[in-house]
């Protein structure tokens, strides 16, 4: 079936091949966006367990950015694809231009206020005396490329939400690759060590930015950005808040609960700080396929609510979640036999391969549920259930995480701080069940 009209291909062509074309592209790109992460853990590992940790503690703020690049991406991106679903375009385009002008002032923002608190900021991150000018050191140099992260996620999810996944990995990979090139050199080559890591993440940065730019030129159908089209009008930030919220609650919270473990874990030494971080590094990236299988059904979601077709936002749920749950039953299974290489993959330090280890095992019970909660969280974002989506988007890593991962080393010591996800992922599972539900009955 040759579909060139994206209003066409997402509202009458088959599911399958729908959700496939957009996933494909977008599943590379989130699978890119953690090689950010894992690259840095791979070869700050070969330097220290000190090193190693700073990085894992310096993530849960990468997540608070994350937060905001989504929030402006999300809360935009949902907004024009339901405009572009009810044939409303110029609405679109302004919404598009002014998201990306708030993105890039809030990235500028977030830097300046991180290099002024630098210290204060590392310290409550959870960063032990050994392991803070590390910190310091490699989220020094991160902040630089906070405006230049944030500009490309938001030009990637709403490239995303037109239907141009495509174009938009291509800024995702361009900048991962060089990222993947320079670490070595600056780490090793140069002798910077863990500084190293941190520029050559911010090279890739502003790399994978300029990329994105250019993408947006690709097709005439794309919309452009333009100056005149920025609106300061409420509705506009309405819309906004209303479909980013959730990527707030999501990404926010999950630096929180990340901020919680590593004072948790930190309780036990580095080496249980390094261990948190390497489980949580392998997790997100086998949960990317499945995050980009998500974000490959929200175009389609989001064009087929605009035209009210709601038979077949179903039809593409249970299509990801199928999918979803089986790719991450298999890997559960494969992680499961080949646990202690996987940590050891990262750092080679006993310690840090027996608390890795076990914390991994744990961490896999919960992964078969994953794709439900993802994909349902997507659900009520695109199709503005604004509060069960934040709901959902809070229960996982914010509800249900913060308060065990006080509870449950209270009670089991280190073996509370190694299974708090896995538990939180259960309870998040029986809660989101009734909401689907709820939502799939008000669309008839």
């Amino acid at each position: 079936m040759k579909v060139t009209d994206n209003y066409a291909f997402l509202t009458k062509g088959p599911i399958h091949q729908v959700i496939g074309t957009l996933a494909v592209p977008t599943i590379i790109s989130m699978l890119i966006t953690n090689v950010y992460n894992i690259v840095d853990t791979f070869f700050v590992g070969q330097i220290d367990t000190q090193s190693t940790a700073a990085v894992g503690v310096v993530f849960s703020l990468m997540f608070v950015v994350q937060a905001f690049s989504f929030f402006f991406g999300n809360g935009s991106g949902t907004y024009i694809a339901r405009q572009l679903g009810a044939r409303d375009r110029h609405h679109a385009e302004r919404m598009a231009s002014t998201a990306f002008f708030y993105a890039l002032c809030c990235g500028t923002l977030l830097a300046v206020f991180g290099l002024v608190f630098l210290t204060p900021i590392s310290k409550m991150l959870g960063s032990t005396p050994t392991i803070l000018p590390y910190t310091e050191s490699y989220l020094g140099i991160s902040l630089f490329g906070v405006p230049f992260l944030m500009g490309s996620f938001c030009i990637n999810n709403q490239m995303r939400f037109q239907g141009y996944a495509r174009y938009s990995m291509y800024g995702m990979v361009s900048g991962a690759v060089l990222n993947c090139v320079l670490d070595p050199i600056f780490i090793f080559g140069l002798r910077m060590g863990v500084a190293g890591a941190a520029l050559a993440t911010v090279v890739g940065y502003i790399f994978g930015f300029i990329v994105m730019l250019r993408m947006t030129r690709m097709s005439p159908n794309i919309i452009r950005y333009s100056v005149k089209r920025i609106s300061f009008s409420f509705a506009y930030v309405k819309e906004i808040l209303a479909g980013g919220t959730p990527s707030i609650s999501r990404q926010g919270l999950a630096a929180v609960s990340t901020i919680a473990l590593n004072f948790a874990a930190g309780a036990y030494g580095d080496a249980a700080i390094a261990a948190m971080s390497i489980v949580n590094r392998i997790s997100m990236f086998v949960y990317s396929v499945v995050v980009g299988l998500g974000q490959g059904f929200q175009p389609l979601c989001g064009f087929c609510f605009g035209a009210k077709l709601y038979g077949r936002i179903k039809e593409g749920y249970n299509f990801c979640l199928k999918v979803g749950t089986v790719f991450l039953v298999f890997w559960a299974v494969l992680l499961f036999f080949f646990s202690k290489g996987a940590i050891a993959l990262f750092r080679n330090d006993p310690e840090v391969i027996a608390v890795g280890t076990s914390a991994l095992h744990y961490q896999i019970i919960s992964y078969p549920l994953i794709a439900m909660l993802t994909v349902s969280n997507m659900l009520m974002q695109t199709c503005r259930k604004t509060i069960r989506a934040n709901i959902l988007a809070a229960a996982r890593q914010g509800l249900f995480f913060v308060p065990l991962i006080i509870l449950l080393p209270h009670y089991f010591g280190l073996t509370g701080v190694e299974c708090c996800q896995a538990v939180s992922d259960v309870l998040a599972f029986l809660l989101a069940v009734p909401l689907v539900r709820w939502a799939f009955r008000e669309m008839k």
